[in-house]
């Protein structure tokens, strides 16, 4: 018999490219993790890693077990599901993580209405970025995630995540109180070509990236005069009068912050699409159901996410958005 345990642990290894850094994701020591694959090794009778310069790698045995090792868990998480369903209880605990608007804006209130609905449901949150979502799902730290994952990170068909679409989040554009794209009902982003931008740093995070590939189909590239990465950061600057930016609907600016927030219009819509993603065969646990089902009623009522949103009218703070930062 295979300790799914210590094939749990060889994954870990596979997921994270080191001992240690498997070790630490799963709470573990670096010598545990070697017990654990030494240990494995023995039961199947083949060896699952070999020197590599100073670190190690896995072997062609390895990588054959771990493929089987993604279908064992999936069906695990299948039967896990069955047995939830055959108990019928609401009552346990759910695990959700997502990016910081994402947080604010969607899990929140979703977690507020599981409460309400489940009162023996208890609810944990954590707020995260992609990559450290997948790898809570994978070490069983959460389990459903709310992301906006770059493009290509997993690969859809990765079998150790099922990911589907949650929502379509619209880019409005944001100007400073006065300005005078802020009398505007509908602002197209090409009229902001000769501006000054505030966007985080190049490879901070996605959104400099997606910036920049919305405006080149625009055909311009955005003077960048200022980095900055919080949203909030973000709005205090072009409050001030330093720039225009790019907002996702669902981030949410501070009152005290002189800045009106319009749609914007391009030749392509300009979004980003956020993910629910829970392990492979999880998505019909119990618990897990009534998670995504929560969401999916936050969504479907949420104000700045219904397509017949009022545009933005010109003032001196911003009265639309739903959500924090990141």
């Amino acid at each position: 018999m295979i300790d799914l345990r210590r094939l749990h642990v060889l994954r870990a290894v596979h997921q994270h490219g080191t001992v240690t850094a498997a070790a630490a994701a799963l709470h573990l020591t670096p010598s545990a993790v070697s017990h654990q694959l030494r240990e494995l090794a023995r039961e199947l009778k083949v060896s699952l890693i070999e020197p590599q310069g100073r670190g190690i790698r896995l072997t062609s045995a390895a990588h054959l077990v771990i493929e089987h090792g993604d279908a064992l868990f999936a069906r695990w998480e299948e039967a896990e599901s069955a047995l939830a369903a055959y108990r019928g209880g609401e009552a346990g605990l759910l695990r959700l993580c997502g990016f910081p608007s994402a947080v604010t804006g969607l899990i929140a209130p979703a977690t507020a209405l599981l409460r309400k609905r489940y009162p023996g449901l208890t609810v944990e949150v954590t707020e995260c970025e992609a990559a450290a979502g997948f790898d809570m799902l994978m070490s069983t730290d959460a389990d459903i995630a709310v992301l906006a994952p770059p493009d290509g990170f997993p690969h859809p068909g990765d079998s150790r995540f099922d990911q589907k679409s949650l929502v379509e989040e619209p880019f409005d554009i944001l100007v400073p109180a006065g300005h005078p794209l802020a009398h505007r009902e509908v602002v197209p982003l090409a009229d902001a070509a000769s501006e000054d931008w505030v966007l985080p740093l190049p490879d901070s995070c996605d959104h400099h990236r997606r910036v920049m590939v919305f405006c080149a189909a625009e055909g311009f590239t955005p003077r960048v005069t200022h980095h900055v990465q919080d949203w909030s950061a973000i709005s205090a600057m072009v409050g001030h009068g330093l720039g225009v930016s790019l907002f996702p609907r669902l981030s949410e600016i501070p009152a005290s912050h002189p800045v009106v927030r319009l749609p914007v219009t391009a030749g392509t819509p300009l979004f980003r699409r956020l993910l629910s993603c829970v392990r492979g065969g999880s998505r019909d646990h119990l618990l897990i159901r009534h998670g995504l089902e929560a969401l999916t009623e936050v969504i479907a009522t949420h104000p700045a996410l219904t397509p017949d949103r009022a545009p933005v009218a010109a003032s001196t703070v911003s009265t639309v958005g739903t959500a924090s930062t990141a």
